[in-house]
């Protein structure tokens, strides 16, 4: 259940990919945005209504297709794939790196020539999926099925088919492991001509150490062009009981900071002017190279061009403990947001204890403490899983009391979804009617307070990227990561501005802009590509076409040779 927007992802419902036309129905969630009002399973409505007698379902008799009635259509088989003359359309449900992965994906079909559209005129659909939760699946399955349903090739991505690939309604289907990214051109052509094609392996170790994933110097076609997602490490050091991911995305494998680095200073040249790190869980970053967060950081901080900004993903309170005096020190930089999600998921260390947490809850009022202390006006987000299988009434009122202490502005909401495999699924679960109610509490307080409320007045620098989520407002972001919303006034976006406020609500500012549009501060431009660069990639994408298009000349001459021998 959502219920806060630490980093809200305004332009949820705009177009997936930017390449100058419209693509419907790619609603990408932010890494701070795993959080779905989907809840209630179907068997939890009844489970503690005595009334309700649960029937099992009868056995429909499956009958032999007459020719009168319609058949499914059938993807169209072709025998031989010309980049340019078939469209892929694109969605992602998740996490930020998930968002990052498939703007990888679709950067790679677009640079060897295939069109990227929506839902109805794809010739495949290339799903990207999210294993966090229930919903969020179940939602993923429907969607293949509605790919099949409609004559359509479907390709399958992500941490769910990575995670559990025997599933029954992934059989037959192609599927793109998360470390295999940088190989879905070959995947979308084989699944095309009519193959099915499943690459789930890890990347081979390099001096004995695992590799983060696809290299990060891949073309992307971003969702949003003023942002760059970066991911800086994949997997973890936890095994949290209630975590699927782990076994999707594996132990902590991190990249070297002078590839992040190189990708950040492209994105940057590319006309970004915004990065987000993102990770599993970023606090680790480095452990497994010799390495840490906040030299990551002060590394990246040398690149970030004036105006522009960083800012930094999720971490677990475990491994950011020991860089509490650095973190807070980038964090205080005029170039990185103050802003910091770190998950507590519940307020009683014996819950954590049963999650395998890995921390207890005074670390945790530790971390934000001395972040609150250190770093002017930093924003802190967290989470909270409610009705995990052991938590007793005692338990939850240490998270109640959590939540009232520090009243977090950015807080998200969860129910327990027990995730197939997971230890913590073959725990005896508490009935719903209860985790309802203990949400419900926590949702009561979470309202009752107004982070904003005496904001009105204040002025602020923004940097505006993003469109709001009804499309009537440009959202800019002060150095506290706070959502201003904006008037959409031409060339606004990309820009830094004063602005005052002058109203506020649950989850975000409502601003005026003091500047006159001449004193707006482009935060970054486009940097040309050499012409050198420029002749060689068309040299090379004109040498790809024109293969393609020689074997299917080819091809056809040699069959109608073999025609003319026959009649």
């Amino acid at each position: 259940m959502f219920l806060g927007i630490a980093t809200p992802n305004p332009g949820d419902d705009s177009t997936m990919y930017h390449l100058g036309q419209d693509l419907p129905g790619n609603d990408v969630d932010d890494i701070e945005d795993l959080i779905s009002a989907d809840d209630v399973k179907p068997r939890e409505r009844y489970e503690n209504k005595k009334n309700v007698t649960v029937r099992a379902k009868k056995r429909i008799q499956i009958r032999p297709e007459t020719e009168e009635e319609e058949e499914k259509p059938k993807p169209t088989i072709h025998e031989s794939v010309i980049p340019g003359t078939q469209k892929v359309f694109v969605k992602t449900w998740g996490c930020a790196h998930n968002n990052s992965d498939s703007e990888y994906m679709a950067g790679q079909l677009a640079a060897y020539g295939y069109r990227l559209s929506g839902k109805e005129e794809a010739d495949l659909w290339l799903l990207n999926s999210c294993t966090v939760k229930n919903p969020s699946e179940d939602t993923f399955r429907n969607e293949i099925e509605s790919g099949m349903r409609n004559g359509k090739h479907v390709v399958v991505a992500g941490c769910v088919p990575q995670g559990a690939p025997k599933s029954d309604y992934l059989n037959g289907l192609s599927i793109i492991g998360v470390q295999q990214i940088d190989r879905v051109v070959e995947v979308v052509e084989e699944t095309l001509k009519g193959h099915s094609v499943q690459l789930l392996q890890n990347k081979k170790k390099v001096h004995g150490r695992r590799v983060a994933g696809a290299p990060l110097s891949l073309p992307k076609v971003r969702k949003n062009p003023l942002i760059e997602i970066i991911s800086i490490n994949s997997g973890c050091l936890n095994q949290c009981t209630y975590c699927k991911t782990k076994h999707a995305r594996g132990d902590l494998a991190s990249y070297p900071p002078e590839e992040v680095v190189e990708r950040a200073r492209q994105s940057f040249a590319e006309g970004c002017c915004e990065i987000w790190l993102t990770s599993e869980d970023t606090g680790a970053y480095g452990r497994d190279i010799g390495s840490s967060l906040p030299e990551l950081l002060w590394q990246l901080v040398e690149v970030i061009p004036e105006h522009c900004m960083l800012r930094v993903g999720m971490t677990n309170p475990p491994y950011i403990l020991e860089h509490l005096e650095e973190v807070a020190k980038v964090l205080q930089h005029p170039r990185v947001y103050s802003f910091l999600h770190v998950p507590v998921q519940s307020g009683s260390d014996s819950v954590l204890g049963e999650m395998k947490r890995e921390y207890c809850r005074q670390e945790f009022e530790h971390v934000v403490d001395f972040l609150r202390e250190r770093v002017p006006g930093v924003t802190i987000a967290t989470d909270i899983i409610c009705g995990f299988p052991t938590e007793t009434e005692a338990d939850f009122e240490d998270t109640m009391t959590l939540c009232a202490k520090y009243r977090f502005p950015s807080l998200f909401i969860n129910q327990f979804f027990p995730r197939p495999g997971t230890p913590a699924a073959k725990m005896e679960r508490i009935p719903a009617n209860l985790v309802k109610k203990r949400t419900k509490r926590l949702t009561d307080l979470f309202y009752s307070y107004e982070p904003y409320a005496e904001r009105v007045g204040e002025v602020y620098t923004v940097l505006v990227t993003e469109v709001s989520h009804d499309k009537l407002h440009y959202v800019g972001h002060n150095k506290s990561y706070e959502q201003v919303l904006l008037p959409m006034r031409e060339n606004l976006l990309g820009t830094r501005v004063h602005v005052r406020i002058t109203s506020v609500s649950k989850f975000s500012m409502v601003g005026e802009i003091l500047d006159d549009e001449r004193d707006w501060t482009r935060c970054a431009k486009k940097q040309e590509i050499p012409e050198v660069q420029v002749q060689t990639r068309s040299r090379e994408q004109l040498i790809q076409r024109y293969v393609g298009i020689a074997l299917v000349v080819g091809s056809l001459a040699f069959l109608i040779q073999l025609l003319l021998r026959f009649l």
